[in-house]
């Protein structure tokens, strides 16, 4: 079971490897092929218009030192498998702390699916961004799951999208199934921050 969890763990990893350098290839050969010929000013106006759009809309985020702290009290939850009678209110409290544009560590503790408490540590990467959505995973380990590791810590990573504003934020993570050890969910976590340097 462990190693099930850990491959496809694994092909998260890689996956989000994948993903990023195809974007960050597409990106390169976009700006490289741009046209050099130019037609009228409004047209061209037009055309740069369209692209500062699409380059603002889909991007890869440059990686820069930030200092903000969020709490949040755990998450709720919808399982795929709703014939097992799962919990799906995971409350808890949890910290965030943001050292920079494209990663952050957590840590907390959660009343989880099988109804007992789990605690977790990890550290999110996202790259990328759609909007003002940040899109990669978290890399961590969770206990407290009987049928995983006998309820001992276990390596995990999850997709994991983000959303940030001036004071709240939200955590939405895609939990894959894995047998019966490993219940598959999307999860969505509410975040209020409570120190920013920038202040």
């Amino acid at each position: 079971m462990k190693s099930a969890v850990l491959r496809t763990s694994l092909s998260i990893c890689l996956t989000l490897v994948g993903l990023t350098a195809l974007v960050r290839s597409a990106h390169a050969q976009a700006q490289t092929t741009a046209p050099t010929s130019t037609t009228s000013s409004n047209a061209q106006t037009s055309s740069d218009t369209k692209a500062d759009k699409s380059d603002n809309f889909f991007q890869i985020l440059e990686p820069k030192t930030k200092s903000q702290l969020w709490i949040n009290p755990g998450m709720v939850s919808y399982h795929f498998q709703q014939d097992k009678n799962l919990n799906g209110g995971n409350w808890g409290a949890g910290l965030e702390y943001r050292f920079n544009t494209v990663a952050s560590v957590t840590a907390g503790r959660f009343y989880n699916s099988d109804r007992a408490y789990s605690n977790y540590a990890g550290v999110y990467y996202q790259p990328i961004a759609i909007g003002p959505i940040k899109v990669g995973a978290v890399f961590g380990g969770f206990n407290g799951y009987p049928q995983t590791n006998n309820g001992g810590w276990f390596a995990s990573a999850v997709p994991a999208l983000t959303w940030e504003g001036n004071w709240v934020g939200a955590n939405v993570f895609l939990i894959p199934t894995i047998g019966d050890r490993v219940h598959g969910a999307i999860a969505l976590q509410l975040k209020i921050k409570v120190f920013d340097s920038t202040w």
